[in-house]
């Protein structure tokens, strides 16, 4: 069973996290004087999501019903949070490669001339909103008791299964 003095600090985490991910989404540009430190914010950025997808995943995996064999039901109650976790983190990539290539050799550059450009920051930001809310909501629902004990439902679940 998930103990609220074990859990808080996981979802403590889970926002330091968010929090990061978000200042480094608002401030970045604003912080492109030198190629060294907009490259090093943004490894540090994807670093934070990567680290956010393997809370997430290290949560499943101290559930009952993962340790019960009914992977299944996680994947497809949570398919949509990972599912923009992993889009989100390979948008991020992508705008922080592109911009990056960009403005390597004048870190002043005016880079917003180029399309391809706009249409994937906005991208990127767009699913940004999509992705904090469905991995704080899925950091929440993870702290539900219900997945940390044996239960009715879990029992059905796993005879339909059989």
């Amino acid at each position: 069973m998930m103990l609220v003095n074990r859990y808080r600090p996981i979802l403590y985490l889970q926002y330091l996290l968010l929090t990061v991910d978000l200042f480094m989404n608002s401030f970045t540009e604003m912080l492109r004087f030198q190629n060294v430190v907009l490259l090093i914010l943004f490894v540090v950025q994807d670093i934070c999501i990567l680290f956010s997808v393997i809370v997430v995943f290290l949560m499943f995996f101290n559930t009952y019903i993962f340790q019960a064999g009914l992977v299944n039901i996680l994947v497809n109650k949570f398919r949509v949070a990972i599912s923009v976790t992993f889009i989100y983190f390979a948008l991020c990539i992508g705008l922080h490669v592109y911009g990056m290539t960009l403005r390597w050799d004048d870190p002043n550059k005016y880079i917003w001339d180029n399309t391809g450009y706009r249409v994937l920051y906005v991208c990127q930001r767009t699913v940004a909103v999509f992705y904090y809310y469905f991995y704080k909501r899925t950091a929440l629902k993870l702290g539900d008791p219900v997945f940390y004990q044996d239960s009715l439902w879990i029992r059905r679940e796993f005879e339909k299964r059989r």
